[in-house]
């Protein structure tokens, strides 16, 4: 039976409110976002203004303005007598953000082979090589960040500000995603699968590209749901012998 979560997160943590680059306010939600994108606060948490401020060493003014960030994102939802709690992620969720990334994803590999920027393949062959390094030292958590950052980083050598401007909100959602329903076998697959993108963009092969991007984020898409779906069952189930 799952115990009820608190706002502590457990276990080592990386902060980023010393990040002097952000206003105190963005640091403050990029720390709580990155918690609930990685899973340190879970879905259902109940996130209590007063304690985040205790915690952080900040003002309630900015986890205020942080929370409320994240409430209109759909990282929390506010539920009566019970406050902000870290908003589920389930299989409804996963399909939605699939039908939209198969799309989006396909154009932007088609148009970063159409363009073949210098700049961008430089950026999609060192995320190649660092996330092979991650994946052969066992860090499943780089691995993951890694895999968002190298998506990213296709639409961004896609060259089209729009399109860019359309991925950049799923990009947090994409990252939530990869956490929940990542295992250390996937690093292999995915890493070839990514590398055969790049060689075809590097080509300047726009069909090849496009169809990869496709192939790719459609091979995922069963397994992902399979195992969202198992977790809400099993959810469901621990709910029911409360």
């Amino acid at each position: 039976m799952p115990t009820v979560p608190t706002s502590r997160p457990t276990g080592p943590r990386t902060s980023a409110i010393g990040d002097t680059h952000l206003s105190l306010r963005d640091r403050v939600y990029v720390e709580l976002r990155e918690r609930i994108i990685e899973g340190r606060y879970p879905a259902g948490l109940r996130l209590v203004e007063r304690e985040l401020a205790e915690e952080l060493g900040v003002s309630r003014v900015p986890v205020r303005e942080a929370m409320q960030r994240l409430e209109a994102e759909r990282f929390l939802t506010v539920q009566a007598r019970r406050g902000a709690v870290v908003t589920g992620f389930g299989p409804d969720d996963a399909e939605h953000l699939f039908d939209v990334r198969e799309n989006l994803e396909e154009l932007a590999a088609g148009l970063a082979a159409r363009r073949r920027d210098a700049a961008g393949l430089r950026t999609l062959a060192q995320l190649l090589k660092r996330t092979r390094r991650a994946s052969g030292a066992g860090r499943l958590r780089d691995v993951v960040n890694l895999n968002a950052d190298f998506h990213q980083a296709v639409a961004e050598a896609s060259g089209n500000p729009v399109l860019i401007d359309l991925m950049a909100p799923l990009d947090s959602r994409l990252r939530r995603l990869f956490h929940l329903t990542s295992a250390p076998d996937d690093a292999g697959p995915m890493c070839g699968e990514h590398e055969r993108l790049y060689e075809a963009i590097g080509a300047g092969d726009e069909e090849a590209a496009r169809a990869l991007a496709r192939a790719h984020v459609a091979g995922t898409r069963a397994a992902a749901l399979a195992l969202l779906a198992a977790h809400a069952r099993a959810n469901t189930q621990d709910a029911a012998f409360q």
